[in-house]
């Protein structure tokens, strides 16, 4: 995994990563990368200086704590809100701001659906994985549920073919 410093034509910096140079260039082909503050597609890699390391900088430094990448969050084991939405809102990723444009827009209907989907729907905590089965197997009454399950419980699920996503994380989630 590469990560790139970007900048859009009207002048907004952030961050994205990429498995390489090649994906960057193809994901841009297709219009899959955007500013996500202005929404704009045409978006440019900035300067970036590289990490280079020596052996005179390597005495006596403090090796970083590791960066969390995306195969690193999708192997833990740590529970997941399930329910039946799924997506992560633009204003979490790095780089951008709850405060303007797009982003906000975007948070602000986020929100919104959840608060929705939480209403219509009964709360199971942890005992997700075993309710979404006995609706899914008519042992019970069909519903809405939501609740929490690890990744290896919502990977089973979805092999049985019962279909479950998490609800949008949004920032204050993370507080």
């Amino acid at each position: 995994m590469i990560r790139y410093q970007l900048r859009c034509t009207d002048g907004h910096a952030f961050e994205a990563w990429f498995r390489g140079s090649d994906d960057f260039e193809a994901q841009k082909g297709r219009g899959l990368v955007a500013c996500p503050t202005c929404g704009s597609s045409d978006v440019e890699k900035a300067l970036m200086a590289p990490a280079v390391s020596t052996a005179r900088s390597r005495e006596g430094r403090v090796t970083p704590a590791p960066v969390a990448t995306p195969e690193a969050a999708v192997a833990s084991d740590a529970p997941v809100p399930a329910g039946p939405v799924a997506s992560e809102p633009v204003a979490s990723r790095p780089g951008t701001s709850e405060g303007g444009g797009r982003a906000a827009e975007i948070l602000d209907k986020l929100r919104a659906l959840r608060t929705e989907l939480m209403a219509r729907a009964e709360n199971v905590g942890t005992a997700f994985p075993e309710e979404a089965r006995k609706i899914h197997y008519g042992e019970t009454e069909d519903r809405g549920i939501y609740g929490a399950a690890t990744r290896e419980e919502a990977a089973e699920l979805i092999e049985e073919g019962i279909p479950v996503l998490p609800l949008p994380v949004l920032p204050e989630d993370r507080n």
